[in-house]
């Protein structure tokens, strides 16, 4: 596993989004969003771990949610569902949000269709997914 200072982690947060920086990064370490530091040698340090749990916060975060309940949300999930969070971090880019149509098909399936697609293969996706849902054969 890697190990990387506040600093090198702040820089690399950075690219995701540029509000991450260094002061941020000490704070969410110093009210605890993120778990405590690990030791290597005689420093403390920030692994990958962390900045799963950095950017799953981001990605929390772009989604409306609080750093409140972001904190809350994170306390309950596993490690690997932290890092599946903060994979989806590219889905919620500014630019994609607003180029992407974002449709709810039902309170838990959200499917995002690019404006590439014509209207006719997005309502075949669209009835494909509902078809799906309601267990009828495709």
């Amino acid at each position: 596993m890697n190990s990387y200072t506040a600093k090198q982690i702040a820089e690399m947060l950075q690219q995701d989004d540029p509000r991450m920086n260094l002061r941020t990064v000490r704070y969410y370490t110093q009210i605890g969003m993120v778990p405590p530091l690990e030791l290597a040698g005689n420093k403390r340090v920030y692994t990958d771990n962390h900045l799963h749990y950095f950017r799953a916060i981001i990605t929390l975060a772009r989604t409306g949610e609080t750093l409140a309940s972001i904190q809350e949300t994170l306390k309950k999930l596993s490690i690997a569902d932290i890092e599946k969070i903060s994979q989806q971090l590219t889905l919620y880019e500014p630019s994609r949000i607003v180029e992407n149509e974002t449709l709810k098909i039902t309170d838990d399936v959200i499917i995002t269709i690019s404006p590439r697609i014509s209207a006719e293969v997005k309502q075949r996706v669209i009835d494909s997914v509902s078809q799906a849902l309601r267990g009828e054969d495709l």
